[in-house]
């Protein structure tokens, strides 16, 4: 007697469809579509984020400055200050890459899990390293910038919809090891940053700069600064280890917002850095090529024997 179960072969032998057949195959997304909607929120956030980026990017490169970045405002001074800098590069664009991951991700990433696991991370890792920024501006600057602000705000945002919106097998193990291995990456990026920001990377003291430093200060030359001067940081960062022999005076002791320093007000100075070499006043980043020659140094090539 035939079953009423037909089984329809495979040209090679094998079943195709049936009751009993076997394994069944399970039910794929078509070719072309993720396999978990789009996180539309998270997108919307990250695509503000990055054109955010790319105006604080691309605003300096053609030659102009973001809005409220006036001459002298706390903008103007973060920007120009190495906290807009990273490995060479602006943070803005590093900002313009995370953000543009993060919106990526959370609209095609096909893995539930895996999609929130990596928009985690890279929220978290976006939250540690724009608030070590703020904090390093406020603090070594005494300055706050509203886009550096509002930045930090998109992307507390981000990383606060993505805890919000975790799927319910989120993180895919205990929550303590998930929270220790996020802190300890977290904590090395920000050990990274603060190496990297802080000179620790520099290379060995030359000893041309340490002898030049020795001889301004040797003869009377002055070099008057402030600390939260991004222009004071450059001209030391000229001279790299050696920086500390120079014949340095701090003119805001206190601070941006504190009294000027007495011995700055009596050499009547209004800017900074400025230079008194041999009696003469020099408002402006010197070489210490220059320096060497308006201080009357012999300076060696260290080409020539």
């Amino acid at each position: 007697m035939i079953s009423d179960v037909v089984m329809r072969k495979h040209p090679h032998g094998k079943s195709r469809t049936g009751h009993g057949s076997g394994t069944q195959r399970p039910n794929r997304p078509a070719a072309g579509r993720p396999a978990v909607a789009p996180d539309r929120l998270v997108t919307a956030l990250a695509a503000f984020g990055a054109l955010l980026a790319a105006y604080l990017w691309l605003a300096p490169v053609f030659g102009g400055a973001p809005a409220f970045c006036t001459d002298g405002s706390d903008c103007d001074l973060i920007q120009a200050s190495r906290f807009s800098q990273l490995l060479g590069l602006p943070v803005a664009l590093w900002g313009l890459g995370l953000y543009l991951a993060i919106a990526v991700i959370a609209w095609r990433s096909p893995a539930r899990l895996k999609r929130w696991r990596t928009l985690w991370a890279l929220a978290l890792i976006g939250v540690a390293v724009s608030a070590y920024l703020t904090l390093a501006s406020a603090i070594e600057l005494h300055a706050a910038c509203p886009w550096c602000l509002l930045s930090l705000a998109t992307i507390i945002a981000i990383f606060i919809a993505i805890v919000w919106r975790r799927p319910e097998v989120a993180p895919g193990g205990g929550w303590r090891n998930w929270l220790l291995s996020s802190a300890i990456g977290v904590a090395m990026v920000l050990t990274v940053l603060h190496v990297v920001h802080s000179g620790l990377l520099q290379g060995r003291t030359d000893p041309r700069l340490t002898a030049l430093a020795a001889h301004l200060d040797r003869t009377g030359a002055k070099f008057y600064g402030a600390s939260w001067c991004p222009t004071c940081t450059e001209q030391k960062r000229l001279f790299g280890t050696a920086a500390d022999a120079l014949p340095y005076v701090e003119c805001s002791p206190r601070g941006r917002g504190g009294p000027v320093a007495m011995a700055c007000i009596s050499a009547g100075i209004d800017g900074y850095p400025t230079w008194i070499i041999r009696g003469q006043r020099y408002q402006e980043i010197i070489e210490p090529e220059r320096l060497a020659r308006l201080s009357g140094y012999l300076w060696r090539d260290p080409n020539q024997p």
